[in-house]
């Protein structure tokens, strides 16, 4: 991405989309009851909620009515078609790991075979995007939290802690390619989470192959454990070979997410929030509640002069629905340069 000088003036800028993960997967209901939804009516409110207090993306999963995370593609049909109707103009982003959560205490934190994550491409109604994870990893979200991050919570007790901490992620290159296949043969766009540089440069070698014809939709992911952690320096070098035309939303985790937000809204990119991600307020001497972090980053937005997008805007910065014909409108429309024609030597661009 290109910073000029009047980049920073936030008449500039986008507006800014708050994405919401208030389900918070890898917690039980009881870790904070005060901000978990279990029913389906409850979920649903609690999307309302986060849309009303500002947030116009949000980051899907769905409980059982025992309050475990839900591996049933039915479940989540139960609650989209809840989200359709109560939160219309709200970008729904389906988490691509269905709920990696534990089956039983001691159990590990696996994602679903790949037919079945493939199946996401049937939820009806369909959501806007699906997470996508890239190239087989190791995502121990554990790794940067603190002893007091997980105190007095379930992924305090060492078996549910170690289930997470040996948590991979299975996205080897031939699931990929039929995964994107499948979501765009749907017309569900994919928001592409993204923990390193080699990550994004395997994105752009399946756009110059054809495999994804879409907006590049990227989340950074700056958990560590196999990710980028949150280092200033590891993010602008991220940044820096982030095309133009992309649409980055940058996520830490527990206390490294308010100051890597702030520094998203600065810089005219976009923020991610909610419990899945962190549950402390910043000085640690409480819980905060998805709401009250999305309520948080308005006030910190509209400080800046950044204003803050409406449903419809979001959807229309998302190019949701947008997709491509070709390669060469692909990389025209995305910022990266075009593929190398036959004979032709030194550098490409765009006439």
């Amino acid at each position: 991405m290109n910073f000029m000088d009047d980049s920073w003036f936030p008449e500039n800028q986008q507006k800014l989309c708050i994405c919401a993960a208030p389900y918070g997967p890898e917690w039980l209901p009881s870790d904070f009851p005060e901000d978990i939804p279990v029913s389906i009516k409850d979920q649903v409110q609690k999307a309302v909620d986060c849309y009303n207090a500002g947030a116009t993306v949000l980051h899907v999963h769905v409980r059982e009515e025992d309050g475990k995370g839900s591996k049933r593609l039915s479940k989540f049909n139960e609650l989209l078609a809840g989200l359709r109707e109560a939160v219309p103009d709200m970008i729904l982003q389906v988490g691509g790991s269905i709920s990696f959560a534990p089956e039983n205490e001691g159990d590990a934190a696996k994602w679903l075979s790949d037919d079945t994550r493939h199946m996401l491409a049937e939820l009806l109604p369909k959501p806007d995007q699906v997470t996508i994870a890239i190239n087989t990893n190791q995502m121990n979200v554990c790794e940067k939290m603190t002893a007091a991050d997980v105190a007095g919570t379930s992924l305090g007790e060492p078996k549910m802690y170690e289930a997470y901490r040996e948590m991979t992620i299975p996205a080897g290159p031939a699931w990929m390619e039929e995964h994107l296949r499948r979501l765009q043969a749907k017309r569900i766009q994919t928001e592409f989470q993204l923990g390193d540089v080699a990550q994004l440069e395997t994105v752009e070698r399946m756009m110059r192959r054809g495999i994804y014809r879409g907006p590049l939709k990227l989340t950074y992911v700056m958990i560590g454990g196999g990710f980028d952690g949150a280092n200033p320096y590891t993010l602008m070098n991220f940044i820096r070979h982030v095309p133009d035309g992309a649409i980055l939303t940058l996520e830490s985790s527990m206390r490294h997410v308010l100051p890597i937000n702030m520094m998203a809204i600065a810089m005219g990119l976009h923020v991610r929030c909610g419990i899945e991600d962190n549950i402390w307020t910043q000085d640690h001497t409480s819980k905060m509640s998805t709401v009250a972090q999305i309520e948080q980053l308005v006030r910190i937005s509209r400080e800046f002069g950044r204003e803050i997008a409406t449903g419809k805007e979001a959807r229309k910065i998302y190019k949701v629905d947008e997709f491509y014909d070709g390669v060469d409108e692909t990389l025209a429309k995305v910022g990266f340069a075009p593929n190398r024609k036959p004979g032709q030597r030194g550098f490409t661009l765009h006439a």
